[in-house]
């Protein structure tokens, strides 16, 4: 038996290297998928690559909590596990001159994005046997430089929150966990090792880990 064998993982961002990647990894791993993203061609195309994984799709603005908790009660209702894997990032520039603009499109893509999922799914996986609900985030969260500041204080907001779930989750089963990458490419940290690493939270092995920071590291380091 393959390590998520039976489990259904809502995996946002799912148009994306990453989320492409984890689709690919959870039929390898013999679960089944509720795809998220926000372009309905791309995510028929996701759909047809993976027929017998992809149990369904749907197009959420995640941005609206009105819409996730839709996605938790509709397509997402059963599920075992929440992959959250929208990315984005704006920097570049010392804080004092870094636009506000890029603070609040990070801060919606990053952190809000998260929290409307913690809220609409957390007493949902808290009653399955195997609730899981997984980030991926950056060493800038713990560690902010002047020119990542915009998106240092969006992951550590996000990861605020998952460990806030962490918390919430605590008396039941289900868990709570962020994966720490640098950098995602085939000079960082190879999108298939993140993906291994969200397996590994997912799968009974990690049922004793909860609101805990898995680190990757890149080649090299």
């Amino acid at each position: 038996m393959t390590a998520l064998e039976g489990r259904t993982i809502l995996v946002t961002g799912a148009t994306g290297v990453l989320g492409t990647s984890a689709v690919a990894a959870a039929a390898l791993e013999g679960a089944r998928v509720v795809a998220v993203g926000r372009d309905a061609d791309i995510l028929a195309e996701v759909q047809a690559r993976h027929p017998d994984c992809v149990r369904d799709v749907a197009v959420t603005d995640l941005l609206d909590m009105a819409a996730v908790t839709r996605l938790a009660s509709g397509p997402g209702s059963g599920v075992d596990a929440v992959w959250h894997l929208v990315g984005g990032w704006r920097g570049g520039t010392p804080l004092p001159e870094q636009p506000l603009a890029d603070w609040e499109a990070l801060h919606d893509a990053l952190a809000r994005t998260t929290v409307h999922l913690a809220r609409a799914f957390a007493d949902r996986l808290a009653a399955r046997p195997s609730g899981r609900f997984a980030i991926v985030s950056s060493p800038f969260a713990t560690a902010p430089t002047s020119r990542n500041a915009a998106y240092a204080t969006a992951k550590a907001a996000a990861e605020a929150a998952v460990l806030a779930l962490a918390d919430h989750l605590r008396p039941t089963a289900a868990t709570a966990n962020i994966v720490v990458v640098p950098a995602i490419g085939p000079h960082a940290v190879p999108a298939g090792e993140v993906t291994s690493a969200l397996v590994y939270l997912t799968s009974d092995a990690a049922a004793k880990m909860n609101g805990q920071r898995v680190r990757l590291h890149s080649r090299g380091q």
